[in-house]
């Protein structure tokens, strides 16, 4: 019986510990994904669909990725800037591009007060990480 209080004990000590580190920082945008899909007409490559909701002034921070990402605002603005290009910030029905290996330096919601959504397609190989930190 001792074991098994000990058990329980250790597991609360522990979730106690994950749901304060959620709140010891701002949460990031959030991330869903919504297709994932392997295509037979590129063998060794996947299509992924992810939608990301920004909060007000939500901002992911600077990554790459290792796949080709096509991105589409479905609402509100985003402010993008990939290394070596200017900060440019699309509004609803806007889209750009970025080549597979992009330094990806700001993607942000461009807006204080409304939140901002964003739909991304992706193609890369099953092994290859969608989002890669930068180091700075």
């Amino acid at each position: 019986m001792n074991m098994l209080r000990l058990r329980a004990a250790s597991l609360a000590a522990l979730a106690l510990m994950v749901s304060a580190s959620a709140f010891a920082h701002d949460p990031s945008e959030k991330v869903t994904v919504l297709q994932d899909q392997m295509l037979k007409n590129a063998p060794g490559k996947k299509a992924l669909m992810i939608e990301v909701d920004y909060q007000p002034g939500q901002s992911s921070i600077a990554h790459k990725h290792d796949g080709t990402a096509m991105a589409y605002v479905l609402s509100g603005s985003i402010t993008s800037q990939v290394k070596g290009e200017k900060a440019v910030t699309y509004k609803a029905g806007e889209y750009w591009y970025e080549p597979a290996g992009s330094e990806h330096l700001v993607s942000k919601n461009a807006s204080t007060t409304e939140p901002a959504k964003l739909l991304v397609f992706m193609v890369l190989a099953p092994d290859e990480k969608v989002l890669i930190p930068l180091e700075n």
